[in-house]
């Protein structure tokens, strides 16, 4: 990878560290806890055959493959991300004969052809930019005059039960976690309305707009509630929290984790509420 925007540095560094380590290794059950989102945004960004598109932070790929699906077969779909686990699982899992390419760069500084493609889109791949002026205004050079822009966003914590149940449950136990700002890269550094309709504007997109989008990830995958609590544990903001941590107080954090999420069990499924936005623009 060419080097990334400075301020990017320490994003960079975790993505290619364990935590992108264990999203790629998490990447199938992932794909289908979080599948409800990539149908909105298919469905909404509306890609067409033979649209050249960039897949902003496309991680496993996805929503590459699903993009590129759409566009084949004389479109093409490039996934950017700054993952080297997660790219490598995306090219190991990339169906035969589907026009994807995946590029190892920091779309803040990367060198995107000018004028070159009809789509951006990215499934939770743009809220970790540290100057996401910077990164839109590089984006937007990459689009054509009448291209267009879709991606998905997290709403705020309190909207999203999905994070935050787990979390709270191992809150009783554990320190909390370093607290960032509204506007520090993160999951939810795009909640906010107005901030995001700033970034974009100040970036040259035109026509913006936010639909609140209310879902249920099912983040037993089917498996029931011992697959819920192990879910918890591996992946997303409880199981940072409970990194390094000695085993009596992780044994007790599972029981919370455990009770937390039973109310929300429906059969073998644990569905929990979650918001997104769905962003769409025009360049």
């Amino acid at each position: 990878m060419n080097a990334g925007h400075p301020q990017n540095a320490d994003q960079i560094a975790y993505w290619n560290g364990p935590g992108g380590q264990r999203w790629a290794s998490r990447q199938a059950a992932q794909d289908i806890v979080l599948q409800p989102v990539l149908d909105l945004l298919i469905d909404r960004a509306a890609p067409r055959a033979g649209e050249r598109i960039v897949d902003v932070g496309c991680g496993s790929g996805a929503s590459t493959f699903a993009l590129a699906a759409k566009v084949a077969p004389d479109g093409c779909v490039l996934g950017v991300d700054v993952s080297e686990p997660m790219l490598t699982r995306a090219r190991q899992s990339a169906p035969q004969g589907l026009p994807v390419e995946f590029t190892l760069a920091d779309a803040t500084v990367h060198p995107f052809a000018g004028e070159s493609f009809d789509l951006l889109a990215s499934r939770f791949g743009v809220m970790f930019f540290a100057d996401p002026v910077a990164s839109f205004t590089n984006l937007h050079r990459a689009l054509r005059k009448s291209g267009r822009l879709a991606f998905a966003c997290w709403q705020e914590p309190r909207e999203n039960p999905f994070f935050m149940a787990p979390l709270q449950a191992v809150y009783k136990h554990v320190p909390k976690l370093p607290q960032l700002g509204p506007e520090d890269p993160g999951p939810f550094s795009f909640a906010s309305e107005a901030r995001v309709n700033r970034i974009l504007g100040e970036a040259g997109f035109t026509s913006i707009a936010m639909e609140s989008c209310r879902l249920e990830f099912d983040v037993a995958i089917g498996r029931g509630i011992d697959a819920a609590v192990q879910s918890a544990l591996e992946i997303g903001p409880a199981s940072r929290a409970l990194e390094g941590q000695p085993d009596d107080l992780r044994a007790a954090a599972v029981t919370s984790i455990r009770e937390a999420l039973t109310p929300f069990a429906k059969g073998n499924s644990v569905p929990l509420p979650g918001a997104i936005w769905i962003v769409t623009a025009r360049a």
